[in-house]
C-alpha cells in the first residue's frame, strides 16, 4: 500500500535516514498477521522498528477500557521511539505486515553511541511533532474538520485516483476522538457535499480538493 502524504510530517529526514540504514543492516525481519501485537503497552522500549510492508497501528487503553489510537505507520516509516524507557502505546499490525526490528544496543555499538543517540533524539523529536499535531487535531477542530483533515492526510493528490483506507471506521473514530456513528455521519456529509466520493466502504476519491484542504489547514 502506498504511504499517504501527511501534512503533519516533519520535513527534516536526516535522523531517520541514519536510523533506517542501521536498522536495515543490523535488524531482522518479522512478519505479523492482522491485529497481531508487535509490542505491548508499558513494554521496555529497547528496540527500533521499521515497516517494510503493510500498516502498523499504535494504541493505548485507558483504565476504563477506552482505546486511543496514537498513529498509523506505513512502509518505510520508523516507529517505537519513546521519551522514557517504556512504550506508552502498544503497536499491532493493522494489516498483514513485515517489520524490520533491531536492538538499540546493537545499533549503538555498531554506529557509535554519540552518533546514534543524536539520531534517536532527532527522530524522537519528529515523533513528538507528530503527536503534537494529533493533539491539535483533537482539541481545535469540529467533528467534520477532524474527519476531513484525516481524509486529506491519506488521500492521493490526483482527482482520478482512488485512495484505499486500511483502517476501519472504528479505527478512525478512536484516532479522532469521536464515536463511530459520528465518523459515519461526517463521511456521509462530506459525500453529500460532493467533497469526496466513496465507491466502497474503504475506497474514496477526492472531488473538491480546495474544500478538503481547507479542513486540514
Amino acid at each position: 500500500m502506498d504511504k499517504p502524504y501527511s501534512p503533519f510530517a516533519a520535513d527534516d529526514r536526516r535522523p531517520a535516514a541514519i536510523l533506517i540504514d542501521a536498522v536495515e543492516r543490523l535488524g531482522g525481519s518479522m512478519r505479523f498477521s492482522r491485529d497481531e501485537e508487535i509490542y505491548a503497552q508499558e513494554e521496555d522500549a529497547d528496540r527500533l522498528y521499521r515497516v517494510v510492508s503493510g500498516v502498523v497501528r499504535t494504541s493505548r487503553f485507558s483504565a476504563d477500557g477506552r482505546r486511543q489510537i496514537g498513529s498509523f505507520y506505513y512502509a518505510g516509516d520508523l516507529f517505537g521511539f519513546e521519551v522514557g524507557s517504556r512504550h506508552v502505546f502498544a503497536a499491532e499490525a493493522l494489516t498483514d505486515c513485515e517489520v524490520r526490528v533491531a536492538r538499540r544496543g546493537a545499533i549503538a555499538l555498531a554506529a557509535g553511541t554519540d552518533k546514534i543517540d543524536e539520531a534517536i533524539l532527532g527522530a524522537t523529536q519528529m515523533e513528538m511533532e507528530r503527536l503534537q499535531a494529533h493533539v491539535v487535531l483533537l482539541c481545535r477542530r469540529s467533528a467534520k474538520e477532524r474527519v476531513g483533515a484525516f481524509l486529506a492526510a491519506h488521500a492521493r493528490n490526483d482527482p482520478s485516483a482512488e485512495t484505499e483506507l486500511p483502517m476501519s471506521r472504528q479505527d478512525m473514530a478512536d484516532y479522532l476522538g469521536l464515536s463511530m456513528e459520528t465518523v459515519s455521519r461526517m463521511l456521509t456529509r462530506l459525500q453529500d457535499e460532493a467533497i469526496v466520493d466513496f465507491g466502497s466502504t474503504r475506497r474514496f476519491q477526492v472531488r473538491r480538493w480546495p474544500a478538503l484542504a481547507a479542513m486540514a489547514a
